[in-house]
């Protein structure tokens, strides 16, 4: 196997168990902590910290530890994470989630940048398009990655069901499903008991684990990278506050204010399918379409965009997307499905408006060397024909 794939399929599932177990845990924040709102209010202090730590930390953390070192400690926050839920409290799970929020943007910009690198120079090394080969890797990854929403729901439901505990739903519940459900219209009629504390247990016991194997695992295998363009430039140390504030920096690209929109709308998408729509099918359709063509060109085309401030970014890309998580998040206990159908809708279609216009742009920018090239040799004709 060549050593730029195997690199690739280290973090992917790297990633896979880390998200089995945090994304079982997430879906059962809320039902686990119910009392005074608890599950609901560390959900919504994990996003508020991701959107953060977007801000400042990825540039800072990558710039300092590396790709490689950055993945490994933001790793650790998501156990601390799993910790907390042992002792279930607002001393344990607020502080666990303000951690994990911080950790989440550094994780995910590193993995961009990790395999945008990895994609460029494998592409150089086998003469290749660089983008083609980005696409490819982030296309194995999720592939990989989206099916931790199986495996940490299949196993909570394994733990879960040795006591089945979910009595007859009332018919009347039945009419207020799918797009008419409207959270703040109907008391919930659910009868489910809470599980044992044994089986509770053994559930966070199951999901630490797998999260100590995901350090594990990309901590001893996983090869640092360089970037090579930053190699070339010299190494240039930039001074620590620029650092910081590149991600708001970048802002000054058009093209990246006009792209916000897309990570808003992941943000409101996955927020959506985490809180009303079938859990299940939206991994197996994130799962199919990760294998069809990648489920990933937004981020691909950040990288390819911004290719010399990758880490900013992509920093940038999780900032956005965590505003939609959290407005969505905001909105979704007193709008019914049909209304945030529609938001989604909306901010879709705006979306595909503003990335047409980058690509125009793009297009245009492209156009200028070319028209430039072909005047040039009919001048020097001129000149010629002059002499």
């Amino acid at each position: 196997m060549e050593r730029s794939l195997k690199n690739v399929l280290v973090v992917s599932f790297g990633f896979l168990l880390l998200f089995t177990a945090y994304g079982g845990l997430q879906s059962l924040q809320s039902s686990l902590y119910s009392e005074e709102g608890l599950g609901v209010t560390a959900l919504s202090t994990l996003y508020g910290g991701m959107l953060l730590s977007s801000m400042f930390l990825p540039p800072l953390l990558i710039k300092k530890f590396g790709c490689k070192w950055t993945i490994v400690i933001s790793m650790c926050c998501y156990v601390a994470f799993s910790l907390g839920n042992f002792y279930a409290s607002w001393y344990t799970l607020i502080p666990t989630s303000i951690l994990l929020g911080l950790g989440a943007a550094p994780l995910w910009s590193a993995q961009c940048t990790y395999l945008t690198i990895m994609g460029n120079t494998q592409a150089e090394k086998v003469g290749k398009v660089g983008r083609d080969v980005v696409n490819q890797y982030f296309g194995i990854f999720f592939l990989i990655f989206q099916s931790s929403g199986v495996w940490g729901n299949l196993i909570s439901s394994l733990v879960f069901g040795q006591t089945p505990t979910q009595e007859a739903i009332p018919e009347e519940q039945l009419l207020s499903c799918g797009a008419s459900d409207c959270l703040m219209a109907t008391a919930s009629t659910n009868s489910t008991q809470r599980p044992s504390q044994t089986l509770i247990y053994t559930l966070l016991g199951i999901y630490t684990g797998s999260g100590v194997l995901a350090v594990l695992l990309v901590a001893v295998f996983l090869e640092p990278i360089k970037d090579a363009q930053q190699k070339s430039e010299g190494e240039k140390e930039l001074p620590f506050w620029s650092t910081l504030l590149s991600t708001f920096r970048l802002l000054r690209d058009r093209r990246l204010r006009l792209l916000v929109l897309l990570p808003l709308y992941s943000g409101f998408e996955q927020a959506f399918l985490a809180g009303d729509y079938t859990r299940s099918s939206g991994v197996w359709g994130n799962l199919i379409s990760s294998l069809v063509f990648g489920q990933t060109p937004t981020q691909v085309l950040y990288g390819v965009l911004f290719e010399k401030n990758k880490e900013a970014a992509f920093a940038s890309y999780r900032l956005w997307e965590a505003l939609g998580f959290v407005i969505a998040f905001g909105y979704s206990t007193f709008l019914c499905v049909n209304i945030k159908l529609h938001i989604l809708l909306g901010v879709l279609g705006l979306a595909m408006l503003a990335y047409g216009t980058v690509e125009y742009l793009e297009a245009k920018t492209l156009a200028r060397p070319v028209a430039t090239e072909q005047t040039k040799p009919a001048d020097g004709a001129e000149t010629e024909t002059a002499m």
